[in-house]
């Protein structure tokens, strides 16, 4: 009855009654909630469920039909489309058929590349799904956390991560790291009554509790929802509408004049119907879509090798220009564990003993990062065998400090206490003699980055007599200057982000070699106005930033986007969770909570910024292949385009069939997917659509490839007098193999020799153009060639491949003349 009048109660809760839920007083949260100490019943907490939802956060699903069809809508689907409603009304059934299966074929791989990439994450996130300890009709069980529901009651202890929003009911104080929540970076002390919240870690202690908010009621789940304001636009994307649009244009202006040109010279209607179906299946990069995903699903999958998960394909591309990374201080930096410094110490008493007194002060069960750190400064690890602990204090805000009852080895007892200096010194019968030393030790501990913890051990009187003063500071990891500098010279500018104050800021900053020009985020002011240039100057030169709130995260993000930079931005909390979904590239590093995870393109799953620059270095050689294989099929679009529109103008023959395209782009394009294995070299600066570059060069190769293939069809027609149906077959083949050759120019920014192919792209060049020889000779679809002509044809594609790699060099010193700068070893 009383769980039924709760539940009626519950259900009628308003919009903020969760926070009035977290300040309550306990007796009446219990009543709102219709629950008790003991808990709900199985059948109870089912409804609740059934009413509330899962305990986790709500993700937005795309409709997997409706995503499949995205892929149909779009300028390069709408010419294909157009291409197949061309063939329809010329009554070219062969080619409407073929037609169709490419677009189909284009749209099954490209969502079945992307729903393999977000498969991996979501079984990357089931791993990390967490149980929970609840009482249930009177029994403690383990189900999943996110069967938890309002009014359960669970039971939290040392290392639990807080499932859900709760209020601790009656017993001892435990410690709780929110840092994940609040970037608060010491453990705080919540006693019975108080609130904790989902995602924070028990670190001592433990205690009943009960659950007034789950899901996306948690003040988890609210800081969460702020990461939906945050949207970015893929530069892929962008790239490859524009590359697209640049080849649509081309084929209407060219369309346009042949129609013209057709009218003038009363060319049959259906005639001119026909050829505009061939010049647009030619300008149709049908394959582009296709071949860019399939190269970033296989480099996510390399990635994955690396421990880096990527959530979102279009970040691998983003990831190759990243000239910014925001990169958390602890954990990513350091090595988010506190080490012990040299001790000081009054009165000439030895530092080993201020350590040892302190060590007593501490207890290694409680897995307290400050007390490790004391018993980890121990130099004899049996020195506390010799002494028995009678009592122990757990550090409490009220004392802010720990205090052990201690039996020494001559059986005299003594009393021993650690904590914050200035409330150790007010103990301490001695503080007048030796204030002065303490404080300037402490200031001088503060400008080194160190953190002061003061000790203080009783005398034969009983009197409390300060001993010293304990450092403590979070070390950089090992590698991480070094792979600050190998960032750096990757053309990478590593900016430190942390919550830490700005004394601690610059001692880890000296360390890592990051710079000194570190700003304080709390003079930020408003963020949410525009801010000044000078303040946005600042923002772009500084070399990290101290006393950062999540909103100073999201707001250097936008500064540093806004002056031009591709920002990546590593984080781990829930409060980073919007910065790292406003960044082009949000990174989640090790340990990260699942709302930072969703926030993030990549997920690492090993600690560190190491894996960082790897991910860098492999996603620059996924751009690479890319971009090679963009200027290759802007170059082939662009041949035979223009070839094919000459011939009109000029000669008024069609060079080649309608099928004859097909199976060009059958044959190319097929073949061409195994570029995302190609052997490449990465460059060492921030990779980035250089359109110029691509269109100029791709234009180059591409006009070169019409002046050859022109001198074939002379060739052909004047010089050995070949009819017009053998002429066809002649130039299929030669676009075929021409065609096929080009990928060994545009995959290498020096001479084709440069870098070694892949053998699995030697062996689908070699095995499509043997295909297609095999069909001209003997007439597949169009009159027979015969060996001899097929391998003229052959002997004249390679010496202009020649030709063109000259061309190719001399493109790249006009358009990108400083290309082969900064290449680095594969």
């Amino acid at each position: 009855m009383e769980a039924n009048r709760g539940q009626a109660e519950l259900s009628g809760l308003k919009p903020g009654a969760h926070d009035d839920l977290k300040s309550l007083p306990l007796p009446e949260v219990e009543k709102k909630l219709g629950s008790s100490p003991d808990g709900l019943s199985q059948a109870e907490a089912q409804k609740r469920l059934a009413q509330y939802g899962p305990n986790e956060l709500e993700e937005k699903k795309a409709n997997a039909f409706l995503k499949f069809l995205s892929y149909f809508w779009g300028p390069i689907p709408w010419m294909i489309e157009a291409a197949v409603i061309l063939s329809a009304v010329a009554q070219h059934w062969p080619d409407f058929v073929i037609i169709l299966v490419l677009l189909l074929a284009n749209a099954v791989v490209g969502f079945w590349e992307e729903h393999q990439a977000g498969n991996a994450i979501a079984a990357l996130k089931a791993k990390l799904a967490i149980k929970a300890q609840v009482k249930r009709d009177g029994q403690w069980t383990t189900p999943a956390a996110r069967e938890l529901v309002p009014g359960d009651v669970i039971h939290l202890r040392l290392g639990d991560i807080v499932p859900a929003d709760a209020r601790l009911l009656e017993g001892d104080p435990i410690e709780v790291d929110q840092s994940a929540l609040t970037g608060e970076s010491l453990p705080v002390t919540h006693t019975s009554g108080e609130a904790v919240f989902s995602g924070s870690i028990v670190r001592t202690g433990e205690i009943d509790a009960l659950v007034y908010a789950t899901g996306t009621n948690t003040y988890f789940g609210k800081t969460a929802q702020l990461v939906q304001g945050a949207q970015t636009t893929s530069h892929f994307q962008r790239a490859v509408l524009r590359i697209g649009n640049y080849l649509i244009v081309l084929a209407v202006v060219l369309v346009a004049i042949i129609i013209t040109v057709a009218l003038f010279r009363d060319d049959p209607i259906l005639t001119t119907l026909q050829f505009a179906l061939v010049l647009t299946v030619a300008a149709i990069p049908v394959a582009m879509p296709t071949v860019l995903s399939v190269t970033m699903a296989v480099g996510a999958r390399l990635l994955a090798r690396k421990e880096a998960i990527v959530t979102r394909l279009a970040a691998i591309e983003e990831l190759a220009g990243v000239d910014v990374l925001c990169s958390d201080k602890t954990g990513t930096l350091t090595q988010n564990k506190l080490t012990l410094g040299d001790p000081f110490s009054v009165d000439g008493i030895p530092a080993d003993r201020v350590i040892l007194d302190a060590a007593l002060a501490s207890r290694a069960d409680n897995q307290d990062t400050i007390d490790l750190a004391v018993l980890g400064g121990l130099k004899d690890k049996d020195a506390l065998k010799a002494y028995g602990v009678l009592h122990f204090q757990p550090f409490d805000p009220v004392h802010k400090r720990t205090e052990a009852t201690v039996k020494g080895p001559g059986g005299d007892e003594f009393k021993v206490t650690k904590g914050a200096p200035q409330v150790i010194l007010e103990l301490s019968a001695n503080a007048d003699e030796v204030v002065t030393a303490v404080d300037q030790a402490v200031n001088e501990f503060a400008a080194r980055g160190f953190r002061s913890l003061g000790v203080a051990r009783t005398d034969d009187d009983g009197q409390w007599q300060f001993v010293g003063v304990l450092p403590l500071f979070d070390p950089p990891r090992e590698q991480a200057r070094a792979t600050i500098a190998t960032a750096r010279e990757m053309g990478v500018s590593v900016k430190m982000v942390t919550g830490d104050a700005l004394a601690i800021a610059r001692e880890t900053a000296g360390k890592l070699g990051l710079g000194a020009n570190l700003l304080d985020a709390s003079g930020f002011g408003d963020t949410r106005h525009q801010q000044t240039g000078q303040l946005a100057a600042s923002i772009e030169n500084a070399d990290g930033f101290a006393q950062v709130f999540p909103e100073h995260k999201y707001h250097i993000v936008d500064v540093l986007q806004q002056r031009g930079h591709i920002v990546g931005m590593t984080g781990d909390g829930v409060n980073d969770a919007p910065a790292l979904k406003k960044a082009d590239c949000g990174i989640a590093v090790s340990g990260a909570t699942d709302a930072a995870r969703a926030a993030a393109s990549i997920v690492l799953m090993t600690p560190g910024l190491s894996v960082i620059v790897d991910a860098i270095k492999e996603s620059r050689k996924i751009f690479q292949r890319m971009n090679s294989y963009a200027i290759y099929r802007i170059t082939e679009t662009l041949r035979v385009l223009l070839f094919m529109t000459l011939s009109i103008l000029v000669f008024n023959f069609y060079p080649v069939t309608a099928v004859m395209i097909v199976m060009l782009a059958l044959l190319n394009d097929g073949a061409i997917l195994s570029i995302a294995y190609d052997n490449v070299h990465y460059k060492n600066t921030p990779e980035a659509w250089n359109m110029p570059s691509v269109l100029g060069v791709a234009t180059v190769l591409g006009v070169t490839g019409v002046v050859s293939a022109f001198g074939l069809f002379y060739l052909g027609e004047r010089v050995f007098h070949l009819d017009r149906a053998h002429v066809q077959t002649l130039m299929y083949l030669k676009l075929s193999v021409a065609g096929h050759l080009t990928i060994f120019l545009t995959r290498t920014r020096g001479p084709f020799w440069s870098i070694r192919p892949a053998p699995i792209l030697l062996l689908a060049v070699v095995g499509t153009q043997l295909v297609a020889t095999l069909i001209a000779v003997y007439g597949v679809f169009m009159t027979p060639l015969g060996w001899g002509w097929a391998l003229m044809v052959w002997g004249y594609a390679l010496a202009w491949f020649f030709i063109n790699d000259l061309a190719k060099l001399a493109a790249y010193r006009i358009f990108d003349p400083d290309t082969r700068a900064g290449l680095a070893h594969a």
